[in-house]
């Protein structure tokens, strides 16, 4: 039977009692880009029915997207796109049974890290 009596112990680890590592901060990272890539996507849809609604509606839209906010949100959107890609690589390789020993593991983080960041910058400027 189980100790009822524990304390002030808490049941289960916390984040105060382990140090982030690459590995989990790049898993989390993961899902925010996921859910990130969704209002980038939103926000291009929108651009779309605005064009279809008429020219001063798409003035504004296009306004809002092509102003310095919006071409920040842009690219963070190619980012978390080629950074999502990077990690679901990362996942099917791993679906495989490889790359679970710490060294590899911490080297296909850095590897989706960089990777998104050079092919975000590579994709803005030659497209």
């Amino acid at each position: 039977m189980a100790d009822v009596n524990r304390g002030n112990r808490p049941l289960s680890p916390h984040l105060q009692v382990y140090r982030p590592q690459l590995t989990s901060i790049t898993s989390i990272l993961t899902r925010i880009t996921g859910i990130a890539l969704l209002a980038g996507a939103v926000l291009v849809v929108w651009w779309f029915l605005a064009a279809a609604s008429g020219p001063e509606y798409f003035a504004f839209a296009d306004g809002v997207i092509t102003s310095w906010i919006g071409d920040l949100v842009m690219f963070g959107s190619v980012w978390a796109l080629w950074y999502h890609t990077l990690a679901g690589v990362r996942h099917l390789v791993w679906d495989t049974g490889r790359g679970f020993d710490l060294t590899t593991a911490t080297q296909m983080a850095w590897g989706v890290i960089i990777g998104s960041v050079a092919l975000a910058i590579f994709t803005v400027v030659v497209i």
